[in-house]
């Protein structure tokens, strides 16, 4: 209290409790944030109950739910849901990221005519490998489809992992294999459940670094696992090489966390009431085009109601004999005193489209999918369209960016120190600096472009882009079509060799027709001139 305060308290000290009141009063008023969204004295929000804590209580303590409502929801829960996940899988994945290397020739000193030739040499050993079943470990899929597994399972459960093992086999030049394993398999042993260092099957030290993962050998959920209940121990890196031993796909959201969240998390009540209302709204429309005609009689009658009765299969419950059920084209006749009120359902709902695209409008922004790209109706103009489809991309490149450091990369990598070891790849000082090994290891990851809504716009957009020099023809060449500028001009010339070739030999094969008919001509002639003399 300041010296007039004091003097008030002295002499008047309900007046000086007043002045107290009053300075607390005016310093909440004023308290910047706390008069806006930490205000607890405002009506809209004086019953706010919130809650929170570290990445453990509000992210890996529900993981369980989240999955198993995420994956409900997506495999038939809801349309919505499904279209979400799909959506983000063909875009950032399609028929798979497909490897372009480029190496750095400035620091490993090459020409480029030595460093191109080097890049289709590896690109054709990773096609061998990645367009065969081999690189799967349970030989179903290809490199790509593995790549569409791991992505769609890393979005509906929150993260997946991948093992990278060695096995022989036959016909096979490589011996790198690929293991994916579902997110609920990593979890915590029974035993060490209460330790700090453990949380959801990863295991930290006490400085904070990721050191192994628990895999358990049966499924937490399955009740036909019969495997033991036992779990493995994989250490994170390599001790001696320092090699990543196993791939953890998952995008973080908060410091500390070390498991995923799945992608429609955020908007999973939302989808299952959409859901829900929808399912009403087909019921409620389905009944008002059901047509039943109720029969009214004074007294109760034995005699069967004239007309088509329900069918006994159609009933949902045929032994209750107070239930009355519509079905189409049905009579019923009512009992002594009884009167069916029918009240006027008002279906189809003409309000049902409109709240439903402002709902999922709504989910669109939380998930950050335009509407038109989420549920696929390009009606707006070109302009709004191609916003729409510009900024769906950026996410689509983050996703991408993402998956390819996450698994692409890392399984690369790999797979080229296996061809540079048994010799399929001449790289010298691979293994011996790692500033030349990540020359060798420079990739691209190509997926599906945008496409065009206007091919025409787009094209001459990109040739102006190239002449200004603010792109290249491969960079374009990319974006446009997800193609490689240098295999199309190579293409490109090849067809020009084979048009050249076929349009020579189709000239000459004229040109000697042509001779044949002059020179059949000739003789025609020569012959009439002849029997004319005659």
């Amino acid at each position: 209290m300041n010296f007039i305060d004091k003097v008030v308290r002295a002499v008047s000290p309900q007046k000086a409790l007043k002045r107290e009141v009053a300075k607390k009063q005016l310093d909440i008023i004023n308290s910047g944030y706390g008069n806006y969204g930490a205000n607890s004295i405002k009506k809209h929000t004086i019953g706010w109950t919130y809650g929170g804590g570290s990445h453990r209580e509000d992210v890996e303590d529900n993981i369980s739910p989240l999955r198993q409502r995420s994956r409900d929801l997506y495999y038939g829960g809801s349309d919505i849901a499904t279209a979400a996940i799909k959506r983000l899988r063909t875009n950032t994945i399609g028929t798979g990221l497909h490897l372009k290397s480029t190496i750095n020739e400035e620091l490993l000193n090459m020409t480029p005519e030595v460093a191109r030739k080097l890049e289709e040499t590896i690109e054709r050993e990773f096609a061998h490998w990645a367009n065969s079943t081999n690189c799967d470990l349970e030989r179903i899929d290809n490199f790509y489809q593995l790549q569409q597994l791991a992505l769609i399972n890393a979005l509906l459960s929150g993260d997946a992992f991948a093992l990278m093992k060695t096995t022989k086999r036959t016909g096979s030049i490589y011996d790198l294999r690929i293991e994916l394993i579902e997110a609920d398999r990593i979890s915590t042993p029974d035993n060490k459940t209460i330790d700090p260092l453990f949380c959801e099957g990863v295991e930290k030290n006490k400085i904070g670094e990721v050191v192994a993962y628990y895999i358990s050998k049966f499924h937490p959920l399955s009740s036909a696992d019969r495997n033991p209940r036992e779990w493995i121990r994989v250490e994170a890196y390599g001790k001696k090489t320092g090699r990543r031993n196993i791939l953890h796909i998952m995008n973080r959201e908060r410091i500390g966390q070390v498991r995923g969240v799945p992608f429609i998390s955020p908007v999973i009540e939302t989808i299952k009431q959409l859901g829900q209302y929808t399912d009403a709204e087909v019921t409620a429309a389905v009944v008002a085009s059901l047509m039943t005609v109720f029969i009214e009689k004074e007294s109760a009658s034995d005699e069967p109601a004239f007309g088509e009765v329900i069918p006994e299969e159609m009933q949902i419950d045929a032994e209750d004999e107070n239930s009355i059920e519509l079905a189409p084209a049905a009579v019923v006749e009512l009992g002594e005193g009884e009167k069916a009120n029918i009240p006027a359902p008002g279906r189809p709902n003409a309000n049902f489209e409109p709240f439903a695209i402002a709902i999922i409008k709504q989910m669109g922004a939380a998930l950050e999918i335009p509407y038109e790209i989420l549920i696929m109706a390009f009606t707006n103009n070109y302009s709004a369209s191609r916003a729409a489809i510009l900024e769906f991309f950026k996410v689509i490149k983050m996703y991408r960016e993402w998956f390819i450091s996450d698994f692409c990369q890392p399984i690369y990598e790999e797979w080229l120190c296996e061809a540079v070891a048994k010799g399929r790849i001449n790289a010298p000082g691979f293994f011996n600096d790692p500033i030349i090994k990540d020359a060798y290891c420079c990739t691209e990851w190509n997926g599906p472009s945008s496409g065009q809504l206007d091919p025409v716009k787009e094209v001459q957009a990109a040739e102006l882009r190239v002449q200004g020099g603010y792109s290249t023809r491969e960079k374009e060449a990319t974006e446009l079509t997800g193609t490689d500028f240098y295999k199309n001009v190579k293409q490109r010339k090849r067809e020009e060799e084979l048009l050249k070739e076929v349009v020579g030999n189709a000239k000459k094969e004229f040109d000697t027709r042509d001779k044949e008919s002059d020179t059949n001509r000739k003789s025609n002639e020569q012959d009439e001139e002849e029997e004319t003399k005659e």
